[in-house]
């Protein structure tokens, strides 16, 4: 499948720079994967999609302030946005400056933070912090939310809080899982008070979510690497779910990806380490069975994880009718809750027609259809 397959026109001023006034002010918009139909909805509706003993999958990753800004010693300008710790004094990091950051530079950032450039692995940079607090202190105390680049505007105060979801927990992400942003604490409580249950994963969402992909063909497309988290905990709420005929629903892309690269050997069991999943239209799920997810980028691999789940036509389809209704999209924008296509093999004929690379008689398709480490 190409690239261009999942391209679409947006008007800039859909573009949501801002939050809504109440998390749960956005627009709901439910897309049927099985008969492509549409209904549109307040947020606060999702109540009504969500039945009592279904379970609702969610990621707390806590998003760090990431984004530093600075000098080298030499004066020229720097901008820092850490990727990912790998210890109190050091991480891997996007640096940007006039010049290439080379080993052995230093970099005098806000706060009197103090980095050394320690090395490079292709667009990351190895750095240390040379002060003696933790970095992730420093970043706390003096960094800025990192908004996406789309966004085009600096973080101010209200992005300190409303950039991060009400039940986020473990520091990490450099992004937010933006499907859980809608929720409060009062909509979470009522949902309880319904008989649904709730989980939670672990992803710490990188910057190369926001990563374009270059290749024309998609199956060539490498994805990024980011920590998950799966506890046996969590496996077994999904397994009591299941065999009580309730839904597993993920709140979320990077819940969907958690949850399908714990189940990569057919069956969900507890997983910790890094995925580099991929997940593109011929991927046959085998633990989510809704997710709710915000309205993404053209030709994003986020937009390529919903049509496989709901269908490539259904997707885009749905999104033209978005943009018509005046939706608003992506981080700070409305929200979809969608149920699944089912995978016919009529399907999949045309899909090993359309791809070289997918395997008809591969039950799992995940061999042709993610990558993983």
């Amino acid at each position: 499948m190409h690239v261009d397959d999942f391209d679409f026109q947006l008007p800039d001023a859909l573009i949501a720079r801002h939050p809504t006034k109440e998390r749960t002010g956005s627009r709901l918009l439910h897309l049927n994967g099985q008969s492509g139909q549409t209904q549109h909805l307040n947020f606060a509706d999702i109540e009504s999609l969500i039945e009592p003993g279904d379970l609702m999958v969610f990621n707390d990753t806590r998003v760090i302030p990431a984004r530093l800004f600075g000098q080298k010693t030499s004066g020229g300008k720097v901008e820092v946005l850490v990727e990912r710790i790998t210890s109190p004094n050091t991480a891997l990091a996007h640096i940007r400056a006039n010049k290439s950051a080379k080993p052995g530079t230093l970099l005098t950032m806000e706060g009197g933070i103090e980095l050394e450039v320690t090395g490079r692995s292709e667009n990351l940079f190895a750095i240390r912090c040379l002060n003696e607090q933790p970095l992730v202190e420093l970043l706390e105390q003096h960094g800025h939310m990192p908004l996406p680049p789309y966004l085009e505007r600096e973080d101010d105060d209200e992005d300190r809080e409303r950039y991060q979801t009400v039940y986020a927990q473990k520091k990490g992400a450099v992004a937010a899982p933006t499907a859980g942003l809608h929720f409060d604490d009062a909509l979470l409580q009522r949902l309880a008070d319904k008989g649904v249950n709730t989980a939670f994963v672990t992803l710490h969402v990188g910057a190369g979510t926001f990563a374009p992909v270059k290749a024309d063909s998609i199956e060539e497309h490498v994805m990024h690497a980011e920590w998950v988290e799966v506890s046996a905990e969590v496996v077994e709420k999904i397994k009591a779910t299941k065999a009580a005929g309730k839904r597993v629903i993920a709140i979320g892309t990077t819940s969907v990806r958690s949850l399908e690269s714990a189940s990569a050997n057919g069956e969900i069991e507890a997983f910790s380490g890094d995925t580099q999943i991929f997940i593109y239209p011929g991927y046959r799920f085998k633990t989510v069975d809704a997710m709710l997810t915000n309205f993404h980028l053209p030709k994003s691999t986020l937009i390529m994880l919903v049509s496989a789940f709901a269908g490539q036509g259904n997707v885009l389809n749905a999104y033209n009718e978005a943009i018509t209704e005046q939706y608003r999209f992506f981080s700070y924008g409305d929200a979809m809750f969608v149920t699944p296509q089912p995978f016919t093999e009529a399907f999949a004929e045309t899909l090993a027609e359309q791809s070289p690379s997918f395997n008809l008689n591969d039950d799992s398709a995940a061999s042709a259809q993610s990558k993983e480490l």
